[in-house]
């Protein structure tokens, strides 16, 4: 007896199981993908181009000092400029110059204590009589007014050969550098330094010597005194020509008697 066999249709829900097992089954064949955290760029230190340096100072709340220098096509010749920023007034003003050399630091010194700041920036050279360049200012309200900054006189210049550091102690500008000796190819560090400290009167420099000591290295050395030796034999031959002298005119005056 043959019997019919009748297959009966797959519901829905028997589709959709299938159909889910397949994706499940497909996807954990799959390699896992490892997740590559994105790239986190830096931000680019320093200035650019054609800036060179800058440092910002602040005076007082609201009063900003940004110093920038800068120049293309040469590393040792450019200019500076100092932006004031004086936010309270909303009063921005710009005080520019030639550079020569390339700057080191900038100080914020009130050496006469008048309540104005000074803007002292420091610039290395490329000769060796004045290895330092020092470019100064005082602001008074808003207004820059330019400092002459003293040079070295010859005493202080004797055996310098730049090397200059510069620092603010107890409101004052100091400045020291090795002092060297002989010239030329004979030229050998001594082992000592000069210390320098400028003040501020009136707008103008003052220089105070803090090492101790004359300018020259060779001079710290006392200085040996030798006496004269006392001739001890001439002293007593004289003595004794005096006692023959007196004797022999005692027997004189014998004679005549």
């Amino acid at each position: 007896m043959r019997r019919n066999c009748q297959v009966e249709p797959l519901s829905k829900r028997h589709l959709i199981t299938i159909a889910f097992s397949i994706l499940l089954a497909a996807c954990s064949n799959e390699p896992k993908s490892t997740a590559v955290p994105p790239t986190i760029v830096p931000p680019r230190q320093g200035v650019m181009q054609p800036f060179r340096y800058h440092k910002l100072i602040e005076v007082s709340p609201g009063q900003d000092y940004d110093i920038v220098s800068w120049g293309r096509g040469s590393s040792t010749i450019g200019a500076f400029a100092i932006f004031h920023s004086d936010s309270a007034a909303a009063k921005y003003t710009t005080t520019t110059g030639d550079l020569d050399g390339a700057i080191v630091d900038v100080f914020n010194t009130d050496m006469d204590l008048d309540g104005n700041p000074e803007i002292l920036i420091q610039a290395k050279g490329n000769d060796t009589i004045n290895y330092s360049h020092v470019y100064a200012f005082e602001f008074t309200n808003g207004r820059a007014e330019k400092l002459e900054f003293p040079r070295l006189n010859l005493k202080q210049r004797q055996g310098y050969r730049g090397d200059d550091n510069f620092y603010v102690q107890d409101g004052k500008l100091v400045r020291e550098f090795p002092i060297y000796t002989g010239s030329g190819k004979e030229t050998r560090p001594s082992g000592q330094k000069r210390q320098l400290e400028y003040g501020l009167r009136d707008n103008s420099f003052t220089v105070k010597q803090l090492s101790k000591g004359s300018t020259n290295a060779a001079s710290n050395v006392a200085p040996v005194v030798i006496e004269k030796p006392k001739n001890t034999s001439s002293s007593k031959h004289h003595t004794v020509a005096k006692k023959k002298k007196k004797k022999h005119r005692r027997r004189s005056s014998e004679d005549d008697g």
